[in-house]
């Protein structure tokens, strides 16, 4: 993923009225609430907010000591990787903003219509341009924050369904983020289970492109059948080749990231080139960047408006990695890892339990490559006593952290994906909730049922995962269950997903 890792606050001493349950409390708090929300259809970030703040305020009211808690909470708000994702997102909502301005999306919009590409169609070639990103770059938010600006709003003048539109975005970013060689999650999960890169790699694609198999003939069929082709704002004569300059612009992000260049460099970059492109080709004015409204004593513009729309997610970020501090600081990540892995006696239950860990870790982290890293270690132990290869525990970890973050409403990708779709009304495209685009990420509910799965034989040869898989993405369309399935592992040489 894009995020840097977080890792612990430093402190481990903080203690709560109630011990453990108290320290937790907080946080179960802001679990419930963010579903209630989303399940109720709240879809802006900014509705989490006073979740997040009476959570933490639950935690300083609970903790024995509330200035050592008032401390870590701000030592985990003011962690550089914070910074780095508000700046990021920061950025992001200016791109997004100049993009959506600046001609690209009437042009997508009649390249799409030339190419005969619209509904599922356009939905499919999103997951695919979002995977080949996300894969070449190895950041899933970097992905979500170039492409999402760009495919989502041309979505609605090709007929796309905008639910599955941002699923297939996101799915994309999921996709990459699973198997390139240069993700953190890939980097972590085999660093820590000391397994050579290059079998990783290969042993997770026979997992990871079948999912997206699926994926993609959910995105085609569905992807189209609730939606109609939406209007351009100025009308359909505005649909052109004109804007297809501007194409320059996330081609020059992505490039940069694929150099291994840090995400905010490649988003400023990102922004100075769109400046220079949209005034060059008159998509927009100097006036129209910034101005200064003297008689309401305020200044207005694209960039300002752009920033904007970066604000909520950053408080929720910030708010969030405050509460997480809470946690780390009570030491109950280390305290879950020992437990979960005490008793097992077979190699079964020490990949179940191996999985119910890294799920918790990364609940209570809230980040990919830190709920690796927490608990790699005592995976690598496990799994070595009872044979189970190091591609296996690779993949277990990953697959694991590879899907909720990319599912449900109280984890940075989705909350980011939701803060895309702001302010694109205009072209038809609605914003949507966290809930929505997780719900509709059909990549990352057909790797779940059988990725920890094992089996004899490939799974490519295998007509119980198609069926299988298939049958968990039709799940989504009709609102069914989360499908996990855990089967007693056979061979302990195989290897498994992720």
């Amino acid at each position: 993923m894009s995020q840097e890792p977080a890792g612990p606050s430093g402190q481990t001493d903080l203690q709560y009225w109630g011990g453990a349950l108290g320290a937790f409390l907080p946080f179960a708090v802001f679990l419930v609430a963010v579903m209630i929300l989303g399940l109720s259809g709240a879809p802006v970030e900014t509705g989490f907010w006073p979740v997040l703040l009476a959570a933490l305020m639950l935690g300083l009211l609970l903790a024995r000591d509330r200035s050592a808690y008032s401390e870590a909470i701000l030592a985990g708000m003011s962690r550089p990787m914070v910074m780095v994702l508000v700046m990021a997102w920061l950025l992001a909502g200016v791109l997004g903003t100049l993009l959506a301005e600046s001609g690209l999306v009437p042009a997508l919009v009649w390249l799409g219509r030339e190419a005969a590409v619209s509904g599922g169609g356009y939905v499919a070639a999103a997951f695919l341009i979002t995977g080949l990103v996300a894969t070449a770059t190895g950041t899933s938010l970097g992905t979500i924050l170039v492409c999402a600006p760009m495919l989502y709003p041309g979505g609605a003048g090709m007929g796309a369904d905008p639910a599955w539109l941002m699923g297939a975005i996101i799915g994309g970013a999921t996709f990459g983020d699973n198997v390139s060689p240069v993700s953190d999650t890939t980097i972590a999960s085999a660093n820590t289970q000391e397994a050579d890169m290059g079998g990783v790699v290969r042993s997770r694609m026979r997992y990871a492109l079948p999912a997206a198999f699926l994926a993609l003939i959910v995105f085609s069929v569905w992807g189209g059948g609730a939606a109609t082709p939406g209007t351009l704002p100025g009308g359909e004569d505005q649909a052109g080749p004109g804007g297809l300059v501007m194409l320059a612009v996330p081609a020059l992000v992505i490039v940069l990231l694929i150099r291994r260049r840090h995400l905010v460099e490649g988003l400023m970059m990102g922004i100075l080139t769109a400046v220079i492109l949209g005034l060059a080709t008159r998509q927009f004015t100097a006036g129209d960047l910034f101005f200064l409204d003297r008689e309401a004593y305020s200044a207005s513009g694209l960039l300002l408006q752009g920033m904007q729309r970066g604000v909520g997610v950053s408080i929720f970020t910030i708010l969030l990695m405050g509460l997480v501090a809470g946690l780390e600081g009570a030491g109950l990540v280390e305290r879950m890892v020992r437990y979960a892995t005490r008793g097992a006696t077979t190699a079964g239950q020490a990949e179940r339990r191996i999985f119910a860990t890294v799920s918790a870790a990364v609940v209570f982290t809230t980040h990919a490559a830190v709920a690796i890293l927490a608990v790699g270690e005592i995976t690598r132990e496990v799994g070595k006593r009872f044979g189970i290869s190091g591609y296996r525990r690779s993949n277990l970890l990953d697959v694991t952290v590879c899907t909720y973050p990319f599912l449900f409403p109280f984890f940075i990708p989705t909350i980011l994906a939701a803060s895309t779709t702001a302010g694109l009304e205009g072209f038809g495209a609605p914003r949507l909730s966290a809930w929505t685009i997780g719900l509709h990420n059909a990549h990352s509910w057909a790797l779940l049922p059988e990725g920890h799965r094992r089996r004899s034989r490939p799974p490519h040869a295998s007509p119980t995962f198609l069926m299988s898989g298939l049958q968990a993405t039709l799940r989504i369309q009709t609102w069914g269950f989360l499908p996990v399935g855990h089967e007693r592992p056979g061979d302990p040489r195989s290897h498994g997903c992720a």
